[in-house]
């Protein structure tokens, strides 16, 4: 049995709820599909106290079970405009997994500022935030800590989130207390800061009981044995991390350049050093005594994270990550990694979402307010979106918003929301998930940066992009990092007993990718009924009609060849 909260903000009401079996196991992004359709939201204004913020924890939150501590947060997006589940790693999940806690909604808004902490006494007290308001996130975090003690877990709205700016994400604690994971995309932490929620604070207390406690505890050491007998897992996640797709994209011409308009920094093959991939940085913050294989999340055996240090040794910021790379990177013009750490480490104290920032800024170079590679531009208008100033505050509307603004000609947006760092001209199967999916350019939806496309159609990328975005929110729906897929995916009856030992339930290994082809599903038609059409799924023109150097390629697919991908999915049944 695990517990779930219904949180009127409003009136200071908590309503609470028993969950059991497969009501627990149907979490992450199935959950808050299905919920945000159930309460009407695709409807609401999504920064009015009418959108519901979801918190929500996989099946074995909790536990020290590998990548399986990620909280999924879920709303109306206030970005795009249609539903928006952003994943983060970190402890919160797994603090909340201890007090027994399968999740909870935040409905309206509250009158003052508020910090809520869940108690492991089973109570749940609104305390006054007005400490804390207007601080950097890490102050912020160090300050609650004093009050909370250290045996806590956080979920933080940063500076730029108390003001409603689009680019804030919610901020979770890393292992160490960090406030460094974060649900980065779509403007979740503007929601969390129009109903004036400045943190969540969960007491850690002890693993929370199960059906079979003893198989669940022989499933996470053998899970843990197959992740460190994978080749994924060890030669690439391990030992360079998600930067390592750098050198990757930048040979094959994928890389976001200097706002999108290059596709390589760096001709390696005609002997150009590449210092933006991982295997430079890695080796670099390595021979500084940084630490390059790092979990997140407590009992996480991949450690794909990293804490990236100085030339002197002293830590700079924890994680430096390729997305991070790509986008607040190469695509502001930026060549030294330690210009970048720097970058990312204002970008985590301000809690925002570092592709959206990266986008926006690249697009105020193109705008001429600053030059490509300017870390003092970027620094100072970072600054001005933590005062709050009123040229702040219209750059923390993200990429679009201040494209539109400044009347740019190449803003790199799907469903007004920042492209990750793959362009679509040359890696084309991630390009049509972040065109079709409900997300936005998300490229996390179904992200395959290594399929040769080039000699594909639209149908035969369509139905690869299709399979593996099932896979992908099945992850997302069960408390998983998607990191662990080549492992959990081959091996769906194993977790699928796991699942049963835990919760009593009797699934089968058909549970799987039926729960993604579902919570997709829900996603679509939430959109749907948001009013989106598949003009929203259409690439911005400068992708169509400016080849990308070196490939010279353009984009091939367009909204109509995309949009209606969904409707080859059953409709969702009806579940506990």
């Amino acid at each position: 049995m695990r517990t779930y909260y219904d949180i009127d903000l409003t009136g200071r009401g908590i309503t609470k709820r028993e969950l059991h079996g497969e009501e627990i196991v149907r979490a992450g992004r199935y959950w808050i599909a299905r919920t945000l359709l159930d309460l009407g939201a695709a409807t609401v204004d999504p920064l009015s106290p009418a959108n519901p913020l979801i918190f929500s924890a996989g099946p074995f939150a909790g536990t020290s079970f590998s990548n399986a501590n990620r909280t999924s947060v879920g709303c109306k997006s206030p970005l795009t405009g249609g539903i928006k589940e952003a994943n983060g790693g970190g402890s919160f999940s797994y603090g909340l997994g201890q007090l027994k806690v399968a999740g909870f909604t935040l409905h309206g808004a509250s009158a003052e500022w508020v910090v809520i902490h869940f108690k492991k006494d089973g109570t749940i007290e609104f305390d006054d935030a007005a400490p804390y308001l207007g601080k950097g996130n890490f102050e912020a975090q160090e300050m609650l800590h004093k009050k909370y003690g250290r045996k806590v877990t956080i979920a933080l709205c940063g500076p730029v989130g108390e003001y409603q700016g689009l680019l804030a994400g919610i901020a979770f604690s890393d292992k160490d207390g960090r406030p460094a994971r974060l649900s980065a995309r779509g403007g979740v932490g503007a929601v969390m800061g129009s109903k004036r929620v400045k943190a969540v604070v969960v007491d850690l207390d002890k693993i929370p009981p199960f059906t079979d406690a003893k198989k669940v505890n022989v499933a996470i050491k053998d899970y843990a044995k197959m992740l460190l007998a994978d080749s994924m897992v060890t030669n690439f996640y391990q030992k360079i991390g998600t930067m390592g797709m750098a050198d990757l994209q930048n040979a094959l011409g994928g890389l976001p350049v200097r706002n999108f308009s290059a596709g390589q920094q760096v001709d390696v093959a005609g002997g150009g050093k590449f210092k933006m991939g991982g295997d430079h940085i890695s080796q670099l913050n390595v021979s500084r005594g940084g630490e390059h294989t790092h979990a997140c999340m407590p009992g996480c055996v991949i450690q794909c994270s990293n804490v990236y240090v100085d030339a002197s040794g002293k830590e700079v910021v924890s994680p430096v990550e390729y997305e991070t790379l790509g986008l607040l990177g190469t695509n502001c013009g930026l060549s030294d990694p330690d210009d970048l750490a720097q970058m990312n480490f204002l970008a985590n104290d301000l809690g925002v979402d570092t592709i959206e920032l990266g986008a926006t800024l690249a697009v105020l170079m193109e705008a001429g307010l600053g030059v490509f590679g300017d870390v003092k531009f970027m620094a100072d208008c970072m600054a001005e979106m933590r005062r709050g100033t009123e040229q702040g505050r219209l750059w923390a509307e993200g990429t679009a918003r201040v494209g539109a603004h400044y009347n740019v000609r190449r803003v790199p947006v799907i469903k007004k929301q920042a492209i990750s760092a793959y362009d679509p001209r040359v890696v084309e199967a991630t390009g049509v998930t972040m065109m079709a999916t409900a997300q936005g350019a998300d490229h996390t939806a179904g992200n395959l940066p290594r399929l040769k496309t080039r000699e594909m159609n639209a149908e035969q990328i369509v139905e690869q992009s299709l399979a593996h975005q099932a896979r992908v929110a099945a992850n997302d729906s069960l408390g998983l990092c998607i990191f662990g897929m080549s492992v959990t995916n081959p091996n769906t009856e194993f977790l699928v007993n796991a699942i049963n030992a835990a919760h009593g339930t009797s699934l089968t290994k058909d549970f799987f990718e039926p729960l993604g082809r579902d919570a997709l599903r829900l996603e679509y038609e939430f959109n749907r009924r948001a009013g989106f059409t598949e003009k929203d799924d259409e690439l911005p023109e400068f992708f169509y009609t400016e080849p990308l150097p070196p490939t010279n390629h353009v984009a091939r697919f367009h909204g109509s060849d995309v949009h209606e991908m969904y409707e080859r999915l059953p409709a969702p049944t009806a579940h506990p």
